[in-house]
């Protein structure tokens, strides 16, 4: 059976009159004067999804494994002819075929014995996809409105960098950006206890609800080399991350193509293969990572070869230009897409990390060519990409010295005044 929940206005009153009794007696228990203003701001919403919550019918539904969205139709009183245009029209939007088991959607009617005249999927927190159903089968793709606030965080490194953050309450995008934004300028795989970071960065929020992260506007390394900042530069020609000289500080080959991963074996002419049990030269790198890690392209480039032998199992090989080309073994799937002649970019998921052909365990076997020659990656220089031009520095300049003035304002963790700029920075908010 498919399983649903029924809600109507009058629970989202309640709800409504729950929080509001909350609110009030917080102020009435803190002594505090309610203003007039304040009490009628918390007001009842009227549309949900874009409907009239007084003259509709809204019910929530989940999929059991091996249940389909058109079984549910079909019962609630949808034409056969309806929901296979509705399987058609959806395939270039959001497919009815990607609702997930125990994911939620919502049925909307207006009134309780009639059949529905909508169907809403939430596939993320900023945006839902609403299915007509009544009259003409469209569907569209809405993005929910938010605000967006600036934060601000830091930490130190006890473990590792992960846990730091995790700490911190950054979750794993902001962790992917904060290394991106510092590439140039930090080994990553080699962090060390002591260490310390801090960030400025957008939050997302919908109704007073934190949904998602923005952007990473400012970012900040402290190790014993020094201190590392880079920047985030936005304008209608250019985007990304910049060191203070304006540099880009994403070279033109990233260091790695997994997030967050170990290395498990190093390059090596002379290493002893576990499997085969003699000794046979490891011309690549291993990563070792779970099933289905994503495995990103190093740089742009054009995909060579997607597909199978017994040693490599699934992988692919990039050509990157006349110089350079990169290869990725063992995977578990490809990305869609992925195939001979296709351009690729520098970040592009190309596929899944898995162990077929000769693998012990899921990692991928990073190979990269040189003129020809299989090297170690990890002992190339590689190249920064183009800086700025000249006529882009004023701009620069302007948004960079407005960016680390606030970066300026939080402290690293182990600072004597750790946690009177933040406060001070608290009490500036609205």
């Amino acid at each position: 059976m498919i399983k649903k929940q029924s809600f109507s206005v009058n629970f989202i009153i309640f709800l409504w009159l729950v929080v509001t009794t909350l609110f009030v007696y917080n102020k009435l228990f803190n002594k505090e004067e309610i203003p007039v203003e304040t009490i009628a701001s918390v007001a009842i919403p009227e549309k949900l999804f874009g409907f009239d919550l007084q003259e509709h019918v809204f019910e929530s539904y989940s999929l059991k494994p091996n249940e389909s969205i058109g079984e549910l139709l079909i019962y609630e009183g949808i034409e056969w002819d309806s929901i296979l245009k509705l399987d058609k029209v959806s395939e270039d939007v959001f497919s009815i075929r990607r609702f997930r088991a125990k994911k939620p959607f919502t049925l909307i009617r207006e009134d309780s014995c009639s059949s529905p005249t909508c169907l809403i999927y939430e596939p993320n927190k900023l945006t839902y996809v609403k299915y007509d159903l009544k009259d003409k089968v469209d569907v569209k793709v809405v993005r929910k409105k938010y605000d967006i606030c600036e934060e601000q965080t830091s930490g130190v490194i006890e473990s590792s960098l992960w846990m730091a953050m995790k700490n911190s309450g950054i979750g794993f995008d902001l962790i992917d950006k904060m290394e991106d934004a510092l590439a140039s300028g930090v080994d990553f795989y080699h962090t060390q206890k002591g260490d310390q970071f801090k960030l400025l960065y957008e939050r997302k929020y919908i109704d007073g609800v934190a949904v998602d992260n923005g952007e990473i506007l400012a970012a900040s390394y402290k190790d014993s080399d020094g201190e590392k900042i880079a920047v985030y530069f936005e304008n209608d020609n250019y985007s990304g991350f910049y060191d203070m000289e304006g540099q880009p500080t994403v070279r033109s080959f990233l260091r790695a193509p997994l997030k967050h991963s170990r290395i498990s074996s190093l390059f090596n002419p002379r290493r002893f293969h576990p499997i085969k049990k003699r000794r046979i030269p490891h011309l690549g790198t291993d990563y070792a990572a779970p099933t289905g890690t994503p495995i990103y392209a190093v740089a742009d480039g054009f995909i060579e070869i997607a597909g199978y032998t017994k040693n490599n199992g699934k992988y692919v090989k990039i050509r990157h230009d006349n110089v350079y080309k990169t290869q990725y073994l063992h995977m578990y799937r490809f990305a869609p897409g992925i195939k001979k002649g296709v351009k690729v970019k520098q970040g592009q998921v190309i596929g899944q990390v898995g162990s077929t052909g000769l693998a012990t365990g899921p990692h991928v076997c990073f190979r990269f060519w040189k003129n020809g020659i299989q090297i170690n990656h990890l002992k190339e220089n590689f190249p920064p990409k183009d800086p700025l031009p000249e006529d882009q520095m004023p701009d620069f300049f302007q948004q960079r010295d407005a960016l680390v003035d606030k970066l300026s304002q939080i402290d690293y963790p182990n600072d004597p005044s750790f946690g009177s700029k933040q406060l001070a920075m608290e009490e500036k908010k609205p």
